[in-house]
């Protein structure tokens, strides 16, 4: 039930010009944010096992998910308050997926042909609420550990890294082509 806009609470957020909160999800936890073209987000459940174990699938073809195949997996571990950001991939597809820590995955569509062109998708994933994100070509893609721990992040791509002729493109943090900012 909603406080009365008259109440003491109320009076004095409007005093301070608070705003208030939007609906961000469901009452089932699934985001309300409108999806960027061709991002997919398959989130995990950790499977407790006997004597105390935690299982957790991180990627199945049968998902069908995109159409890729794995072509090299890796791994970075990433330091609290590290940010690797901005960089996007001609040809190749990122599949990001946060098992360790918590990691803010912040997503921005620089493809001016999509139907979603400009758009930012940003996303809380790690050891409890593990998730595998699939980013496409042409989505610039940035990453921070937002945990007091190192976090881990595994990336399954699709095109195996080309040492002589990489497929990957850089902006700078602070860039202004992005319209988002990394808050402290």
């Amino acid at each position: 039930m909603a406080a009365p806009t008259n109440s003491p609470g109320m009076l004095i957020a409007n005093s301070l010009g608070a705003q208030k909160d939007r609906q961000s999800v469901t009452s089932d936890w699934n985001s309300l944010q409108d999806a960027i073209e061709g991002v997919r987000v398959r989130e995990m459940k950790n499977v407790i096992k006997n004597g105390g174990d935690v299982l957790c699938e991180v990627f199945r073809r049968e998902w069908m998910l995109d159409d890729g195949d794995v072509d090299q997996v890796f791994q970075s571990v990433m330091n609290p308050g590290s940010i690797s950001a901005w960089h996007v991939h001609q040809f190749t597809t990122d599949r990001l997926f946060a098992s360790h820590g918590v990691l803010q995955i912040v997503l921005f569509d620089g493809r001016e042909n999509s139907t979603t062109y400009g758009r930012i998708n940003e996303f809380r994933f790690g050891a409890l609420r593990p998730a595998l994100v699939i980013i496409p070509p042409g989505v610039f893609h940035g990453v921070r550990n937002i945990s007091p721990e190192p976090a881990l992040l595994l990336n399954l791509v699709n095109r195996a890294y080309q040492y002589e002729d990489p497929d990957h493109w850089r902006l700078p943090l602070d860039t202004d082509k992005i319209p988002y900012r990394f808050q402290p």
